[in-house]
């Protein structure tokens, strides 16, 4: 039985959420709560239902069967003011500035943080001025990052914030994420690069096939299995010789 407390205190709940596309089913009957203050790992391979989930609790896609709160509200237009959403792909056209690009969050969103964003932007190496098609991919996703982050948001949803940044600008970023949040609200990351991400975590929710296979404090998985987290997805995310998670 979960505690009364976490719920009372749940940014995102999701009771037998269900989302179908055609033929597959990228959610299935997902349970899940997540409390206040935390940085959470939505970790699981290709396929899993991360991105899924993650545009659902943005409002994005409408739910086949159960449902998904943010804050006790379903998604929509109410939500927008408490959610604060990197998707995994550029959605800016290529003419715009960078400049360009913070006054319009700055104009859209009540609780953007211009005085943080520009702080952001220097630790980042962005300039105002600079073009969007003249940045490499690492960079685009630097700004994206430095705009999700300039906000006071209540949830965080940032869809793989490190994947297309090499190694050497991943613990930076992490940084970036940890030092820039809402402490009253949470993160939540979706990832595959569990050993890069795990430094910063608080707990991990492990998907595969649309399901939550787990969801436990980081401290719990490392105390009761002996193993990092890292280890713990390798183990229950192993590929067969066809190249399938078993």
């Amino acid at each position: 039985m979960e505690n009364t407390n976490v719920q009372a205190n749940a940014l995102l709940e999701c009771r037998g959420l269900v989302k179908r596309f055609s033929q597959v089913t990228a959610l299935d009957g997902v349970e899940l709560t997540l409390g206040r203050g935390k940085i959470i790992g939505l970790l699981g391979p290709n396929g899993a239902g991360k991105t899924t989930l993650l545009k659902m609790a943005e409002g994005l896609l409408q739910p086949d069967a159960g449902e998904i709160k943010v804050c006790g509200q379903t998604p929509g237009w109410q939500t927008k003011a408490m959610v604060s959403y990197l998707p995994d792909c550029m959605y800016f056209a290529d003419w715009m500035t960078v400049g360009d690009i913070t006054d319009m969050f700055k104009d859209f969103f009540t609780d953007f943080d211009h005085v943080k964003s520009d702080e952001m932007c220097k630790t980042l190496g962005l300039a105002r001025s600079q073009r969007i098609k003249s940045l490499s991919k690492g960079t685009k996703e630097k700004m994206q990052l430095m705009l999700a982050m300039s906000r006071n948001a209540k949830l965080y949803l940032l869809d793989e914030p490190i994947a297309g940044v090499d190694p050497a600008a991943r613990e930076f970023i992490l940084k970036t994420i940890l030092t820039n949040y809402n402490e009253k609200g949470s993160v939540l990351i979706s990832t595959h690069l569990i050993l890069d991400v795990e430094q910063v975590l608080d707990e991990a929710v492990f998907m595969n096939h649309g399901k939550i296979v787990l969801h436990e404090s980081v401290d719990d998985i490392r105390e009761q299995n002996e193993k990092s987290v890292d280890e713990m997805f390798r183990q229950m995310f192993r590929l067969d010789p066809f190249g399938e998670v078993r």
